[in-house]
């Protein structure tokens, strides 16, 4: 089946997943039938969508036509043959039971539709064993959303040892089509990528715990400090439910060997109904304070065995053909917040030490979850991961900047434009970030068809949602924390003297250092639904990037320390009413209006701009300064070719062209 074939979706199953994948495909403008065994379960569902659809209108991330529009497009309902039999994609969310849904497939089998592509929702049961309960294997393969689906933008396409081409790259296309991001996943492998990298970290976690080498508070300090991860190994399994990481390490257990044993300290926890958040205590007790990691409890023995552990499921992975090193890194930061990807993390720390951790823990204790990978050499030898990929690279391609954080763009126009590409995490600015920022300016800045910079955050929810703190706390010390604030405060400043024009387009959070970053533009273009501010003294800290003293020169001395000193949240509005945000604009075609002011801006005459912006700066500095800078600058300009061509342009009553001559 084809693509733009695909009219109705039905999906099977009214839960959490199930009912937020039918929101998902309804607003993407898909008739949807969802389906659940009784009326209660169907009509809770449908309920949940009509709520998170006025609630996305209320924060203006839709409209409130466009959610009406999403909410008449489902049709609820409990007959199963009525649900499939002009189904074109099922999608399949019921419990992750093997017996259920092997009754279910047999039964929509007969009922659905010769052509329509049947997709499991399943986080880790076998994609080949689920295909063969039907008569069509070939038009079946996994599509595993993560949740919530409405806000997780991966979606994980797998392919079963039957599934055919034409069926992945459809479920592919639909993914894409409901605005998600999908990695195929080539091989059948239980847990897939992102929970085949997960669950074993957790369950290596509690390991450490029930084997006395490290404590609860250890090892969550050393993740979520020490490594950088979004949360702590114990705190995220609280999160997710334990008794979900138990059901799944049984299930790779029992495919995959002892190597999956369950930690003593999980199965304890599973058997004494103590499930993490929903029951009110699991690793941490959720009636009587809750989370609580310290920060400086980080243990070089856990970060070292768990990064050894989570490596060597990616050799097992890269290995076995079930997904390369770039897809299980997207996958990754995509499906777990991961700040960097795993297989670049393991690269970062060596893979030869990380080899070493495994063959020691090997030899002291035995245990199969220690046992190397057979690939886990071969990349170790090759440099790593990504290196064992590659297989080298061209002198061009030696020469061109490889971002990982951010993406330059050349959208026409003469414009260059900056994409902070971490929507996983809200586009926060890391290290890596300011790094590759900086190379970028310098880039675009040498680049003679440029001539103006649009600076945008990838995905539609942050400009940037400030600094990455978490990362970039990760055994600071005051020195550190010194030089990463003139470190941003020199990247930031490169934009700030950019000769050409900058424009920053803020949709969604701008935020710290996100505000500070747009600060440095010379516009500032916002849409409706934007939140600005600087909340780093909620933190403890200050705007440490160029924001104590740059903000005070676009909104005034006393609507810098109002921001500041407050760390309230702003609405776009109030931030024109200040003068920080030039425009306001509707959300739709936001791309197009900004990239239309830049090119606006990139065809004025560029030495003029060059100057005019050299003059204003020096001006901050000194009032006398920066008329001398002006009254010279104009002596020069009335050398130019610009000028001529502007004061002919403007007595024929044409556009100019500006050469930069």
């Amino acid at each position: 089946m084809e693509f733009d074939e695909i009219n109705r979706i039905t999906v099977l199953g009214a839960g959490n997943m199930g009912h937020g994948i039918a929101e998902v495909a309804a607003m993407a403008g898909y008739d949807v039938t969802m389906r659940d065994i009784e009326e209660e379960f169907v009509q809770d569902g449908y309920e949940n969508i009509e709520w998170s659809l006025n609630k996305l209108a209320e924060k203006d991330r839709i409209s409130q036509d466009e959610a009406d529009a999403a909410i008449e497009r489902v049709t609820p309902i409990v007959d199963l043959e009525e649900a499939v039999e002009e189904a074109d994609v099922v999608i399949e969310a019921v419990p992750e039971v093997m017996d259920i849904k092997r009754d279910t497939y047999e039964e929509i089998d007969e009922y659905a539709p010769d052509h329509a592509i049947f997709a499991s929702n399943t986080s880790s049961l076998s994609i080949t064993a689920l295909s063969e309960f039907t008569e069509r294997p070939e038009q079946f393969c996994g599509m595993h959303f993560f949740n919530p689906p409405v806000r997780m933008d991966l979606v994980e396409v797998i392919s079963g040892a039957h599934s055919s081409e034409e069926t992945l790259e459809t479920i592919e296309a639909l993914a894409e089509d409901f605005d998600k991001s999908p990695v195929r996943v080539h091989k059948d492998s239980p847990g897939f990528v992102v929970n085949r990298v997960l669950v074993p970290l957790m369950n290596e976690a509690a390991w450490l715990v029930s084997d006395d080498e490290a404590t609860i508070a250890e090892v969550d300090s050393t993740t979520k400090f020490g490594m950088g991860l979004p949360m702590g190994s114990f705190e995220l399994a609280d999160l997710t439910g334990i008794d979900v990481s138990y059901h799944v390490l049984e299930y790779m257990e029992e495919e995959l060997g002892d190597a999956y044993e369950v930690a003593p300290l999980i199965a304890e926890k599973v058997e004494a109904e103590e499930l993490g958040q929903k029951t009110g205590k699991g690793f941490y007790d959720y009636e009587n304070g809750g989370v609580d990691i310290p920060t400086d409890a980080q243990s070089d023995l856990v970060a070292s065995r768990l990064l050894a552990c989570m490596a060597n499921q990616i050799a097992f992975l890269v290995g076995n053909d079930v997904a390369g090193p770039d897809a299980i890194d997207r996958a990754v930061k995509l499906g777990a917040g991961f700040p960097d990807g795993p297989a670049k993390l393991a690269d970062e720390h060596g893979l030869d030490d990380l080899l070493a951790t495994l063959e020691t823990a090997y030899d002291e204790t035995g245990h199969p979850r220690y046992e190397p990978a057979p690939y886990f050499e071969e990349a170790a030898e090759a440099g790593g991961f990504h290196a064992a990929e590659d297989g080298g690279t061209t002198d061009d391609e030696a020469d061109a900047p490889d971002f990982e954080t951010i993406s330059v763009e050349y959208p026409g126009d003469m414009v260059g434009k900056i994409v902070i590409d971490r929507p996983h995490r809200m586009n926060t600015i890391s290290t890596e970030v300011l790094d590759e920022l900086g190379v970028a300016i310098d880039l675009l800045e040498d680049d003679e068809d440029v001539r103006a910079i649009l600076l945008r955050g990838a995905g539609d929810r942050a400009f940037s949602a400030g600094a990455d703190v978490q990362s970039m706390a990760a055994g600071a010390n005051p020195l550190d924390a010194v030089e990463l604030s003139r470190k941003g405060q020199s990247t930031f400043g490169k934009l700030a003297d950019c000769d050409m024009p900058v424009v920053a387009a803020i949709d969604g959070f701008c935020l710290g250092g996100g505000m500070e970053l747009a600060t440095c533009a010379d516009i500032r273009l916002a849409t409706e639904r934007s939140t600005l501010g600087q909340p780093e003294l909620d933190l403890g800290l200050l705007p440490g990037w160029g924001g104590t003293q740059r903000l005070q020169q676009i909104v005034g001395m006393g609507r810098a320390k109002e921001i500041i000193l407050t760390a309230d949240q702003y609405e776009p509005e109030a931030m024109a009413d200040y003068g920080f945000v030039n425009e306001i604009h509707e959300v739709d075609g936001f791309d197009e209006v900004a990239q239309e002011y830049a090119a606006d801006l990139a065809a004025g005459p560029p030495v003029a701009q060059r100057y005019t912006k050299r003059a204003m700066k020096k001006g901050r500095e000194s009032t006398e300064a920066g008329l001398e800078i002006e009254s010279q600058a104009f002596g020069q300009l009335m050398n130019t070719d610009d000028l001529m061509e502007g004061v002919t342009a403007f007595m024929g009553d044409e556009d100019p062209e500006f050469e930069g001559k």
